[in-house]
């Protein structure tokens, strides 16, 4: 008999599918209290929740289980082919700069958010953010920087550079997903109220109800009952195109590292060049778009980007098995620098979204990107709607390339802060 927690993999899928199930059986129900549940609390969320649960009371064992590594370098590659089959490249740049425009706000936030947090609390706790040498925590700060402006990569530069003691290094890390998930948490409940919030920003969402528009009619005229011959195909491009994906990736990465010293040194701004899932994000990304440019682009009607939700939705529920809830208030004095941090990041893209009328999609999809980086930005931006994940992919690359430079500045902006 399996003692709890559970720690096969096998059982562990078994549970988030399990949830996942739930979750849509329940949000399917027109009447009644799960109809009234599911107008306050978005499907995205609880399918997030739930497996959260699971690891917090203790049924499941994320720390020894490979479900978010497989889901990460398999699904979430094959739902980006399959999401953009349907690309349509000019619609995109018709969006305009504000997408851009909320994403670099979204890092600034970031930059200087860091170091403001640090500040504030060294007014009333200053031993939460002292420490001397190595143990110093704006130097363990910093790989939270590199976290949330571009991703894993970025944060392992940042360890190197600022050399924090690994022994601390946990503490980080559970600020960083806590406060991380619980942001992304309060976007998706968002999402449900889009309508309302781009009524307050006063913002206008002509470009993005064209894009969507222009996709779901090219979508409802290919539109066919989907056949044995259309799913193998779609595995075709999906999995041949994450096989090739990880090729390139991994050897271009290697290329990079071998050839140039300002990648190949942990210690240089554009060391997270060298990440191969950064490449193998990138790739994937070419390789739908490729295909959006031939026949492949007709299996939307079969139901392409359906099937790259579904991927999406079983990286939702690892992600979500990741944050133990019970753990949030294991180190109050950091988490609370981790909440003034994103709350400071949040705060200024709210206030730039209201000053230029940006949409709550630009708003959260830039976020995103810098926070969750490429896993989560595009479940975001298809939240909204499948035809915009390609918006939140390439916003989240973009914070992968500018991530090291960008906490490196904040983290000596942190270490300034922490002297004062």
């Amino acid at each position: 008999m399996n003692q709890l927690p559970f720690t096969e993999d096998t059982v562990i899928f078994g549970l988030l599918c399990l949830c996942l199930g739930f979750v849509f059986y329940t949000s399917s129900i027109k009447k009644g209290f799960w109809k009234k549940f599911y107008t306050i609390v978005p499907t995205v969320l609880m399918c997030y929740l739930l497996p959260a649960i699971l690891a917090s009371v203790g049924i499941v064992d994320e720390t020894s289980s490979q479900t978010y590594y497989i889901a990460s370098r398999y699904l979430l590659p094959a739902a980006l082919i399959l999401m953009t089959l349907s690309i349509d490249l000019k619609a995109i740049a018709n969006l305009g700069s504000k997408a851009l425009i909320m994403f670099l706000t979204g890092t600034a936030g970031i930059i200087i958010g860091g170091p403001l947090a640090i500040l504030i609390v060294s007014i009333f706790s200053p031993e939460t953010v002292g420490g001397n040498g190595f143990d110093a925590v704006w130097r363990g700060l910093s790989t939270i920087a590199g976290s949330w402006i571009g991703g894993g990569a970025n944060q392992a530069a940042m360890l190197e550079v600022f050399q924090y003691n690994p022994k601390e290094f946990s503490k980080m890390v559970l600020v960083d997903i806590v406060m991380a998930n619980l942001w992304m948490a309060i976007l998706l409940l968002g999402i449900g109220k889009t309508k309302k919030i781009d009524k307050w920003l006063k913002a206008d969402t002509s470009s993005i109800e064209e894009l969507k528009e222009k996709v779901s009619t090219h979508t409802a005229k290919i539109a066919r009952v989907t056949s044995l011959h259309d799913f193998m195909m779609m595995l075709l491009y999906a999995f041949a195109g994450v096989g090739i994906a990880h090729f390139l990736g991994h050897h271009f990465a290697e290329f990079l590292e071998n050839n140039f010293e300002v990648i190949r040194n942990k210690e240089k701004i554009l060391s997270s060049l060298g990440s191969k899932f950064l490449w193998m994000v990138v790739f994937a990304t070419a390789i739908g778009i490729g295909l959006s440019f031939t026949k492949a682009k007709n299996y939307e009607g079969a139901g392409a980007s359906k099937i790259g939700g579904m991927f999406i939705y079983i990286l939702v529920a690892t992600i979500g098995m990741k944050m133990d809830l019970g753990r949030v208030l294991e180190n109050p004095g950091l988490i609370l620098v981790g909440f003034i941090w994103i709350t400071i990041h949040a705060g200024l893209l709210i206030l730039v979204a209201k000053l230029i009328k940006a949409p709550y999609f630009f708003l959260a999809v830039g976020s995103q990107a810098n926070v969750g980086g490429a896993a989560s930005a595009p479940v975001v931006a298809a939240e909204f709607h499948p035809s915009l994940t390609s918006v939140g992919i390439l916003l989240a690359v973009f914070g992968y390339v500018v991530g090291t430079a960008g906490a490196y500045l904040c983290a000596l902006l942190m270490e300034v802060a922490s002297t004062i």
